[in-house]
């Protein structure tokens, strides 16, 4: 006959499990080349998934020293070749002060002003994906009727005075203006904006908002969405959306693109 089974053993302290943080750099050149890869890594992820549209889409990253110059992607440089070498560190005017390439001066007509304005930025991203672009054609903002598109409940506005391409100071302070505190913007006609406190949230926020953009007009065209109620679409917001919990969503693609294409942080 077998014997009783043995009870399981004690759980593993804590502090013995791995789980990942923000790090802590001990030298800005350590968090330069850090926001640097990260960027590149970014770039490269839009890049999969399709959100480029010819020479459009960009990502800047502010400088940890430099507060007022940004790192950006090449001007015509596929999202997916770009290495960390590639990148280009223009000041606020979009005049380039390291780097081989251009840039895309309408990127810095919006960004450098959405980095004025927010010095709690790091990282802004702006694409033309697909479904961002068609909510914005319809001029709307996302409705919270999924857990994800709740991490946006209030924390996102429209722009609705498209001009064309914003080439101007004034656009992009209007466009500033409109994003305000919070962490995404949808610019009418146009497609989406999002910031956040590391080039991980940022991306984050874009991913998450391409696709809940993708679910609305999904479930719109199905039939009429139930909406979430106010109260607990502002608790799931307060758990879900915070740039913190955008860092550690965006691990998982961070530690894939980084393993299957190494030669990013050339």
């Amino acid at each position: 006959m077998l014997g009783p089974t043995p009870p399981p053993p004690p759980p593993l302290p804590t502090e013995r499990l791995r789980f990942a943080m923000p790090p802590m750099h001990e030298s800005l050149e350590d968090e330069r080349r850090h926001r640097k890869e990260r960027l590149a890594g970014a770039l490269r992820i839009f890049g999969r998934q399709g959100f480029e549209d010819g020479v459009s889409g960009h990502i800047t990253a502010r400088d940890p020293e430099y507060t007022d110059c940004f790192w950006v992607n090449p001007f015509g440089m596929p999202f997916r070749h770009v290495t960390v070498s590639d990148l280009v560190l223009a000041n606020q005017d979009g005049q380039v002060i390291q780097g081989s390439y251009h840039i895309n001066q309408a990127a810095f007509t919006v960004h450098a002003q959405v980095h004025a304005s927010r010095p709690d930025v790091v990282a802004v991203t702006h694409c033309h994906s697909v479904h961002g672009r068609a909510l914005a054609a319809l001029g709307d903002l996302l409705d919270p009727i999924t857990q994800e598109s709740c991490a946006f409940y209030e924390d996102h506005a429209l722009y609705a005075g498209y001009t064309g391409v914003a080439v101007d100071l004034d656009e992009g302070r209007r466009i500033a203006d409109a994003l305000g505190t919070r962490k995404a913007l949808v610019l009418r006609n146009h497609g989406l904006l999002t910031v956040g406190d590391s080039v991980d949230a940022a991306a984050w926020w874009f991913l998450s908002m391409e696709r809940s953009c993708q679910v609305q007009l999904t479930a719109r065209a199905a039939g009429r969405p139930v909406l979430i109620d106010h109260k607990p679409a502002v608790a799931t917001r307060e758990q879900l959306g915070g740039d913190l919990v955008g860092w550690i969503n965006y691990q998982p693609l961070w530690q894939e693109i980084s393993r299957s294409e190494p030669d990013l942080l050339s």
